[in-house]
């Protein structure tokens, strides 16, 4: 049966410039990001330093001609992308993350469908940029994060920010836009093929962070590991820290995630299954090599029962585990997928709440989410307040496609409205995953629309299902 949780009660806001604004002028000296320079050096940077670099490269890109661009960026995750990130999002722009690890023609097609006129860039991308400019006729701007000279059309984004500083910014300050119209165009391909430009509006993107915390919160220090070209990372993660004045501590490559981790020492982190499961496999295979297996075991069995009387040993008990994480870890928030049961019950027995949820890019991407309150690991969660939700022509079991409507959905696929026709139908969105809805209101997963094998008894198998039993085989890493 479903726990009484509470409801969070969260900072109301309208705009992104709003929510910088709040943070800039109620923790001004809190510090909002933490990452390593090239030199290794730990860099902090408080909400209102950070607030200044967006007005310096806001009022700079203004003075430009390019307060209302459709600005793309291609880079790694960094410090400077969170700053173009905002800064386009502050403003009257549209803001069009791009994935660095696509094929080249794919990069060239979206740069030149987002209709694009500006694309920041890191180091590792100026060789194609320059290569392929001439095929990018609509982009007027290139600012390499890296660049210390301007290059002709390539700017530095260092000298960028320089000018801005000595610029009036109410240019920039008094840009706005419809909180209904397009904000951030996010490109996805998932599982039906070739990309489609998901519309993203301000309204979507403040709602999932409002209505998201209203339903699972996090805490003080997170650690950012997930590539900021997705949703999932970029609003659930950047934005909601942002909202909450965590700190974000910024991971710069997947090899450094254990070494990040100690130095941090993050509350919380976003992971996605696949991450999750690498982090149980190496826990669980240092236990056995340490012939340690009984010991764990009969930790569990006294942290059970202690549990039971109010006591919680399993800081003290399973410190050593713990430590992997860097010491105060709480909470790993797992998206992207389902997350295995038994994944969810080891987590919660060494102390570390892990919860899942449901998201998709056309719900910005937040649908439901689990919370540390009410944690059913066979469950995506309860859904956000701003959301309805049900099952489209359920069978026997009431299993069928998952509709939702609300705040969060998308406008519409960019430029391709026989594709939206066919998603948004009097204001539900049919998301292609199929599930059901518990009688607790959390919604099950069980696939995908389009995996689904029908047999010829007429019986529905779900993929899915099948591999996550099979993940449950020691000697199978991936399905």
């Amino acid at each position: 049966m479903k726990q009484n949780k509470p409801a969070y009660t969260v900072q109301k806001f309208n705009t992104i410039r709003e929510m910088t604004e709040l943070a800039r002028n109620e923790s001004p000296d809190k510090i909002a990001y933490r990452y390593k320079d090239d030199s290794e050096q730990v860099i902090n940077v408080t909400f209102r330093a950070f607030y200044d670099v967006t007005e310096n490269l806001g009022a700079a890109l203004t003075d430009m001609g390019y307060g209302q661009a459709h600005v793309a960026c291609i880079s790694e995750n960094s410090y400077s992308w969170i700053t173009a990130y905002l800064t386009i999002l502050k403003g009257a722009g549209v803001f069009v993350p791009i994935d660095k690890e696509l094929a080249a023609a794919d990069k060239l097609h979206l740069l030149n469908d987002s209709e694009s006129t500006v694309v920041f860039f890191s180091e590792k991308q100026e060789s194609f940029l320059r290569e392929n400019k001439d095929k990018l006729p609509n982009i007027r701007c290139f600012i390499g994060f890296d660049l210390v000279q301007d290059d002709g059309d390539f700017l530095s984004y260092a000298q960028l920010i320089e000018k801005g500083k000595a610029m009036d910014k109410s240019a920039y300050d008094g840009l706005r836009s419809d909180e209904h119209a397009l904000k951030m165009l996010v490109y996805t391909s998932g599982t039906t093929g070739m990309a489609k430009g998901v519309m993203l509006t301000e309204h979507n993107l403040v709602s999932s962070v409002y209505y998201g915390l209203q339903v699972s919160q996090v805490y003080d220090v997170g650690l950012s590991v997930l590539p900021y070209n997705h949703v999932y990372e970029s609003v659930c993660d950047i934005l909601v820290a942002h909202h909450l004045r965590s700190t974000l501590c910024i991971n710069r490559s997947m090899k450094d995630i254990v070494k990040d981790l100690k130095l941090y020492q993050p509350s919380y982190i976003y992971l996605v299954p696949a991450l999750a499961e690498v982090l149980y496999a190496s826990i669980t295979r240092n236990i056995k090599k340490q012939k340690k297996e009984k010991t764990f075991a009969r930790g569990v069995k006294i942290s059970r029962f202690l549990l039971k009387l109010g006591i919680d040993l399993r800081p003290k008990l399973f410190k050593e585990l713990r430590d992997v994480f860097g010491g105060r870890i709480v909470k790993i928030v797992c998206g992207g997928a389902p997350i295995r049961p038994e994944l969810g019950k080891f987590f919660d027995d060494i102390g570390i709440i892990l919860t899942g949820g449901y998201g998709i890019t056309e719900c910005s991407p937040l649908v439901s989410v689990n919370d540390e309150h009410c944690n059913d690991f066979h469950t995506a969660g309860s859904r956000l307040p701003c959301l309805e939700w049900r099952i489209d022509n359920p069978n026997t079991e009431g299993i069928g496609e998952i509709c939702v409507k609300g705040d969060v959905v998308m406008k519409g696929y960019f430029k391709n409205p026989e594709k939206t026709a066919e998603v948004l139908k009097d204001g539900w969105f049919y998301t292609g995953d199929y599930g059901y809805i518990t009688e607790d209101d959390q919604i099950v997963l069980t696939g995908r629309k389009k995996n689904i094998i029908v047999l010829n008894s007429g019986k529905n198998i779900y993929p899915e299902e099948i591999e996550l039993i099979i993940k449950n085989i020691h000697y199978i890493s991936e399905v």
